[in-house]
């Protein structure tokens, strides 16, 4: 069964907060059918430590205005791997040097892909 409406809902919401704090190699996936625990996985990248945070809370943000709350969120302090899990979708903000050490998308390779297209940029585009 593919992931629930209101998590990919909520997948596609949490991606665009990334993307309008530039995050890079956003990628939703549907592990619903791996997992029971959750239906979305979110992986997003930043360069620094402060840019994961700014992703996170702005994630945090846009899911709170759709009545989202984290349940758990771990790896602030460190500010190289926060996960925030909302029940129905998980947030992976990473550091760049942890997304290529940790590969969770070559983990997650058999999950289908939920398509995500950054808003800003295709506005862009269509002005061009």
């Amino acid at each position: 069964m593919p992931a629930s409406e209101r998590a990919a809902e909520l997948g596609l919401a949490a991606a665009q907060a990334a993307a309008d704090k530039l995050a890079s190699d956003i990628l939703l996936l549907d592990v619903s059918e791996q997992l029971v625990i959750t239906d979305v996985f979110l992986l997003a990248s930043a360069p620094n430590d402060r840019q994961v945070g700014a992703i996170v809370d702005a994630i945090e943000d846009k899911l709170r205005d759709l009545g989202a709350k984290p349940i758990r969120r771990e790896g602030e302090k460190e500010g190289r791997w926060v996960l925030l899990d909302f029940g129905d979708i998980v947030v992976h903000v990473q550091h760049q040097e942890e997304r290529v050490f940790y590969a969770l998308e070559r983990l997650w390779k058999d999950c289908p892909v939920i398509p995500f297209v950054d808003a800003d940029l295709q506005r862009a585009a269509g002005r061009h």
